[in-house]
Parts: structure tokens; C-alpha cells; sequence
């Protein structure tokens, strides 16, 4: 099986099955992120995610660079969200991004303790630019420099110090406090 990520996109362009299945692993989280970073509904962000999906496929056998795919499907990805928030007449949200309906942590995942709520507390506290990065960090792990940077909008050479001086803002909200993973 192929594993870079030019082979994979060759062999699902082909119609290999597998291949196409990796790809969805290896990127739904980030395309999934960049949809609720627009402040959808998980609803939206779903109908977003599908939609970028599509998009990927009409397109797989023409990418000029597929070893960017994941850029692509990000580009994608928010282009979707802008024409979902116009055709619903919306605008796109600066603030409040960290509405009562966004699924974090992730269905299925631990039960909230009073560890994790200081925690999600403390969350809340940091700038929208702080929320954004750690929350596209966290849920697309496997992501590059690149792929977080263009989904953010910001500098590659950005992300490393930001989320630095971001970790450390909620070290010093949490008041020294250990995380339910430090602890």
C-alpha cells in the first residue's frame, strides 16, 4: 500500500478503494476543524466536510500537486464554509466560535471531571486566535506546519511560537494547576 500522500491520491484517482479510505483518515479531522472554525452548526460543518469531500473527488485525477492535497481540501474546505454563511445570510463569526453546540471534547471521548471543566474554563479564557490554533492542533495532529497555517490564515513560520506563548497563557490561567494528561 502506498503511503506518501502523492501515491495515495494516484491510486484513488484510479479508483483504489483503500487508498481513497486513508486519505479520508489521514484528513477528516482537518477538514472537519476548518469547517467548525467558520462557527457552523455541526450540522453545517457536516454538510461542509461532505461537500469538500466531493469536491476532492471531482478533481482527484486533476490536481497538478497532489502531495498538497491536504492545502486543497483545505482551501476547499473554507470556500464551502463562505458560500454555506451566504446562502444562510449570516456573517462570519469573530467571537464566539466556542458556542454550547460545538461538540469538544468529542462525542465518545472521556466524562467531564471537575479536571476537565477548570480545564475547558481556562480554554474559554484564551484569545480567539489561541482557541483556534490549539483546537486545529489537537484535532488534526497528523497535520503539517502548512496545512495548519493555511487553515488558519497565518505565517508557517507563526504556528510554533504562537502555540508556545498560546500552551503558556493556559498554563498560567490554570494557576499552576496539572491537566487531566500531565497529571
Amino acid at each position: 500500500m502506498a503511503t506518501t500522500t502523492a501515491a495515495l491520491v494516484e491510486a484513488a484517482s484510479k479508483g483504489d478503494e483503500q487508498a481513497w479510505a486513508e486519505l479520508v483518515e489521514r484528513y477528516s479531522r482537518l477538514v472537519w476543524s476548518v469547517a467548525r472554525s467558520y462557527g457552523l452548526s455541526e450540522i453545517d460543518a457536516a454538510d461542509v466536510s461532505q461537500t469538500a469531500w466531493l469536491r476532492l473527488i471531482e478533481h482527484l485525477d486533476r490536481l497538478r500537486q497532489p502531495e498538497y492535497v491536504a492545502s486543497w481540501l483545505v482551501t476547499a474546505t473554507r470556500r464551502e464554509c463562505l458560500r454555506t454563511l451566504r446562502r444562510a445570510g449570516r456573517e462570519v463569526p469573530t467571537e464566539d466560535i466556542d458556542s454550547d453546540d460545538e461538540p469538544w471534547p468529542p462525542p465518545g471521548s472521556r466524562p467531564v471531571t471537575e479536571t476537565h471543566a477548570v480545564l475547558w474554563a481556562a480554554f474559554a479564557r484564551l484569545p480567539e486566535r489561541c482557541r483556534k490554533l490549539l483546537r486545529v492542533w489537537a484535532t488534526a495532529a497528523d497535520a503539517s506546519y502548512a496545512e495548519i497555517a493555511t487553515a488558519l490564515g497565518i505565517p508557517v513560520g507563526s504556528i510554533g511560537p504562537t502555540r508556545a506563548r498560546c500552551l503558556e497563557q493556559l498554563r498560567r490561567l490554570l494557576g499552576g494547576r496539572s491537566t487531566p494528561d500531565s497529571a
